[in-house]
């Protein structure tokens, strides 16, 4: 054991548990495998070196042990497939640097504008769409965000504000303060909304602190958590959840569909099943976006539609999530089924 110095026990004394957690990671593939019983010689496993492993324990703790095929260890662990370079697929799958217009702003949708708080997160989920995003070169001062805040302010259409990242709760709660009290400050602006991964693999991040000030903000808050499996969802994910509920917070669920992990409608079915019985509605299952590195996690179009067939067949409409994909320059989310419901 390494011997922490007293600076060093003194640091951490300040810190909260979540933010322990969000430190006290897994990066290591051998270490991950080791915890799961798995020989590495077992696994292809050589991903991008400039998105490494990254997983907290809390999640590693829902992997089943000895089984390479878990759908939550197909989630984070870099394999050699995504060294394949495949037509399509893009660094930027969604012109999302064409929608930067300033450093911490992306807006591309009617009535919306996203906040990209910062480019830390959790957990580096294999597919993630913004695994290239270049986070250090448009990370803003506290001088651009004042122009974020402007250019929303100028903008009357502008009604909701969606904070992402990264993932924004990552970041100190003086920190997210300090931004809702400057969207607050918008007259328009009616609506917040948190994406957030870390309810999931780091529960410990809903505090008391954080249901308080969202519950105390004159903006309507929602926060939507990103569940790709119902063995994700565990009991104590469960129990973190429920102080938002009762604050009023509404929570909804958007998972990405991936090819050896969701893509039986069993294993979609449960999640819907486990979301609502955990107080979150199913709200998008997004089909992947085309980020170089991902292409193995790709589902075909004939399946997709199978999917929604057997989801319709098993549960009632209200769980059976909307099936979108997102394209460059699309003025909107655009539905895998337009017209149908629900």
């Amino acid at each position: 054991m390494i011997a922490r110095s007293p600076d060093a026990q003194g640091k951490n004394a300040h810190r909260e548990p979540w933010q322990m957690a969000l430190q006290d990671v897994v990066s290591d593939s051998d270490e991950l495998l080791a915890l799961l019983g798995l020989a590495p010689a077992a696994l292809a496993i050589d991903g991008d070196p400039a998105f490494p492993l990254r997983v907290p324990r809390a999640f590693v703790a829902r992997m089943r042990r000895h089984d390479p095929d878990d759908p939550l260890l197909k989630q984070v662990l870099p394999l050699t497939a995504e060294r394949t370079l495949l037509p399509g697929f893009s660094h930027d799958p969604l012109a999302e640097l064409a929608a930067n217009k300033l450093p911490g702003l992306l807006h591309k949708y009617h009535g919306r504008a996203l906040l990209i708080v910062t480019g830390h997160c959790g957990i580096h989920c294999r597919y993630c769409f913004r695994r290239h995003f270049p986070y250090a070169a448009r990370q803003p001062s506290r001088q651009q965000w004042s122009q974020v805040f402007d250019h929303i302010r100028r903008d009357d259409s502008i009604s909701e504000v969606i904070l992402s990242g990264g993932d924004p709760l990552a970041v100190p709660d003086r920190q997210l303060q300090w931004l809702i009290d400057q969207i607050e400050a918008i007259p328009q602006v009616s609506r917040l909304r948190i994406h957030s991964r870390l309810p999931v693999v780091i529960p410990q991040r809903i505090t008391a602190a954080l249901v308080a000030m969202l519950a105390d903000t004159r903006l309507q808050a929602s926060m939507v958590i990103h569940a790709n499996h119902a063995q994700e969802l565990d009991e104590d994910v469960a129990a973190a959840l429920q102080p938002l509920r009762r604050a009023g917070i509404v929570l909804l669920n958007q998972t990405v569909l991936l090819a050896g992990v969701n893509d039986q409608a069993e294993t979609l079915s449960a999640l819907s099943e486990r979301l609502f019985a955990i107080g979150v509605l199913p709200y998008y299952l997004h089909l992947l976006d085309q980020v170089a590195g991902a292409a193995h996690f790709e589902v075909s179009e004939p399946l997709v539609h199978g999917l929604r067939a057997a989801l319709l067949e098993r549960l009632p409409g209200y769980l059976v999530p909307r099936f979108v994909r997102e394209l460059p320059h699309a003025r909107s989310k655009v539905p895998v089924f337009p017209g149908a419901s629900p």
